[in-house]
């Protein structure tokens, strides 16, 4: 098992566990929000975006499809080396752990999406990861940070449920543990074998966001509340997302 002090994500996201897990997300929502996004940001053609932890690829992948020149990065060397199938001359895909330097853009836009961030164990991280992302930004470029509304997820926390993925049984566990949101994850290999993951991302509110985005010279323009890009509301929103600019 894990310890806390372990990088959850640098394990658990090149497992083939975790894909195994997460196989049936809904693509098509996905891309439904990322056209409504990209109507929203209305990017000029031809615009470079980075699509920040991007995964597997398959939403840099859209990106590129509408037009623009595309830079998908992630920590996952499993995952850019599935993702580099979709590469092309205008789609580009490295690991890169956003805690360093980018070597990559400058961007129009940067894209970090479906809480892809708050992930590390020291606070100040995620202050150096978001100026490193700042840094790649054209002047008057913009950031989006797509993460879920936090109060809200704690209030509606499922504390345990069991989900069945192609014969493997996953029984996840949440809770609220030193200013994280854990998922504990645990199951048999195929062997027989027990094992187990955690999942950790920071409960980030909107005034701690805020906090971050001065300490990164990021102006916040505005605060979405949803994937249909409604405003924001602290009560009833599932998601914070935060458009930003340089």
């Amino acid at each position: 098992m894990l310890s806390v002090a372990a990088e959850w994500f640098s394990t658990w996201f090149d497992s083939p566990y975790y894909h195994r897990l997460y196989q049936n997300r809904d693509y098509a929502e996905a891309r439904d929000f990322l056209s409504r996004l990209l109507t929203h940001l209305h990017p000029k053609p031809g615009a470079t975006l980075l699509d920040l932890a991007c995964g597997k690829g398959r939403h840099a992948l859209y990106l590129s499809e509408q037009g623009y020149g595309v830079t998908g990065v992630d920590l996952s060397a499993q995952s850019i080396a599935y993702a580099r199938q979709f590469a092309h001359a205008q789609l580009h895909f490295h690991v890169h752990d956003m805690r360093e330097p980018l070597p990559y853009g400058p961007f129009d836009f940067v894209l970090n999406l479906f809480t892809s961030f708050g992930y590390f164990e020291h606070e100040a991280e995620n202050v150096v990861a978001l100026r490193n992302a700042a840094a790649t930004l054209k002047p008057g470029g913009k950031m989006v940070i797509d993460f879920l509304n936090t109060e809200q997820s704690i209030r509606e926390l499922v504390a345990h449920e069991t989900k069945i993925v192609d014969n493997t049984s996953f029984h996840l566990y949440r809770h609220f543990h030193n200013d994280f949101i854990v998922k504990e994850i645990s199951f048999l290999d195929e062997q027989g074998l027990e094992q187990r993951f955690e999942e950790r991302v920071r409960a980030l509110s909107r005034e701690r966001f805020e906090e971050y985005f001065r300490m990164a010279g990021l102006r916040l323009a505005e605060v979405l509340g949803d994937y249909h890009l409604h405003p924001f509301d602290p009560a009833t929103s599932p998601r914070m997302i935060f458009v930003l600019k340089k």
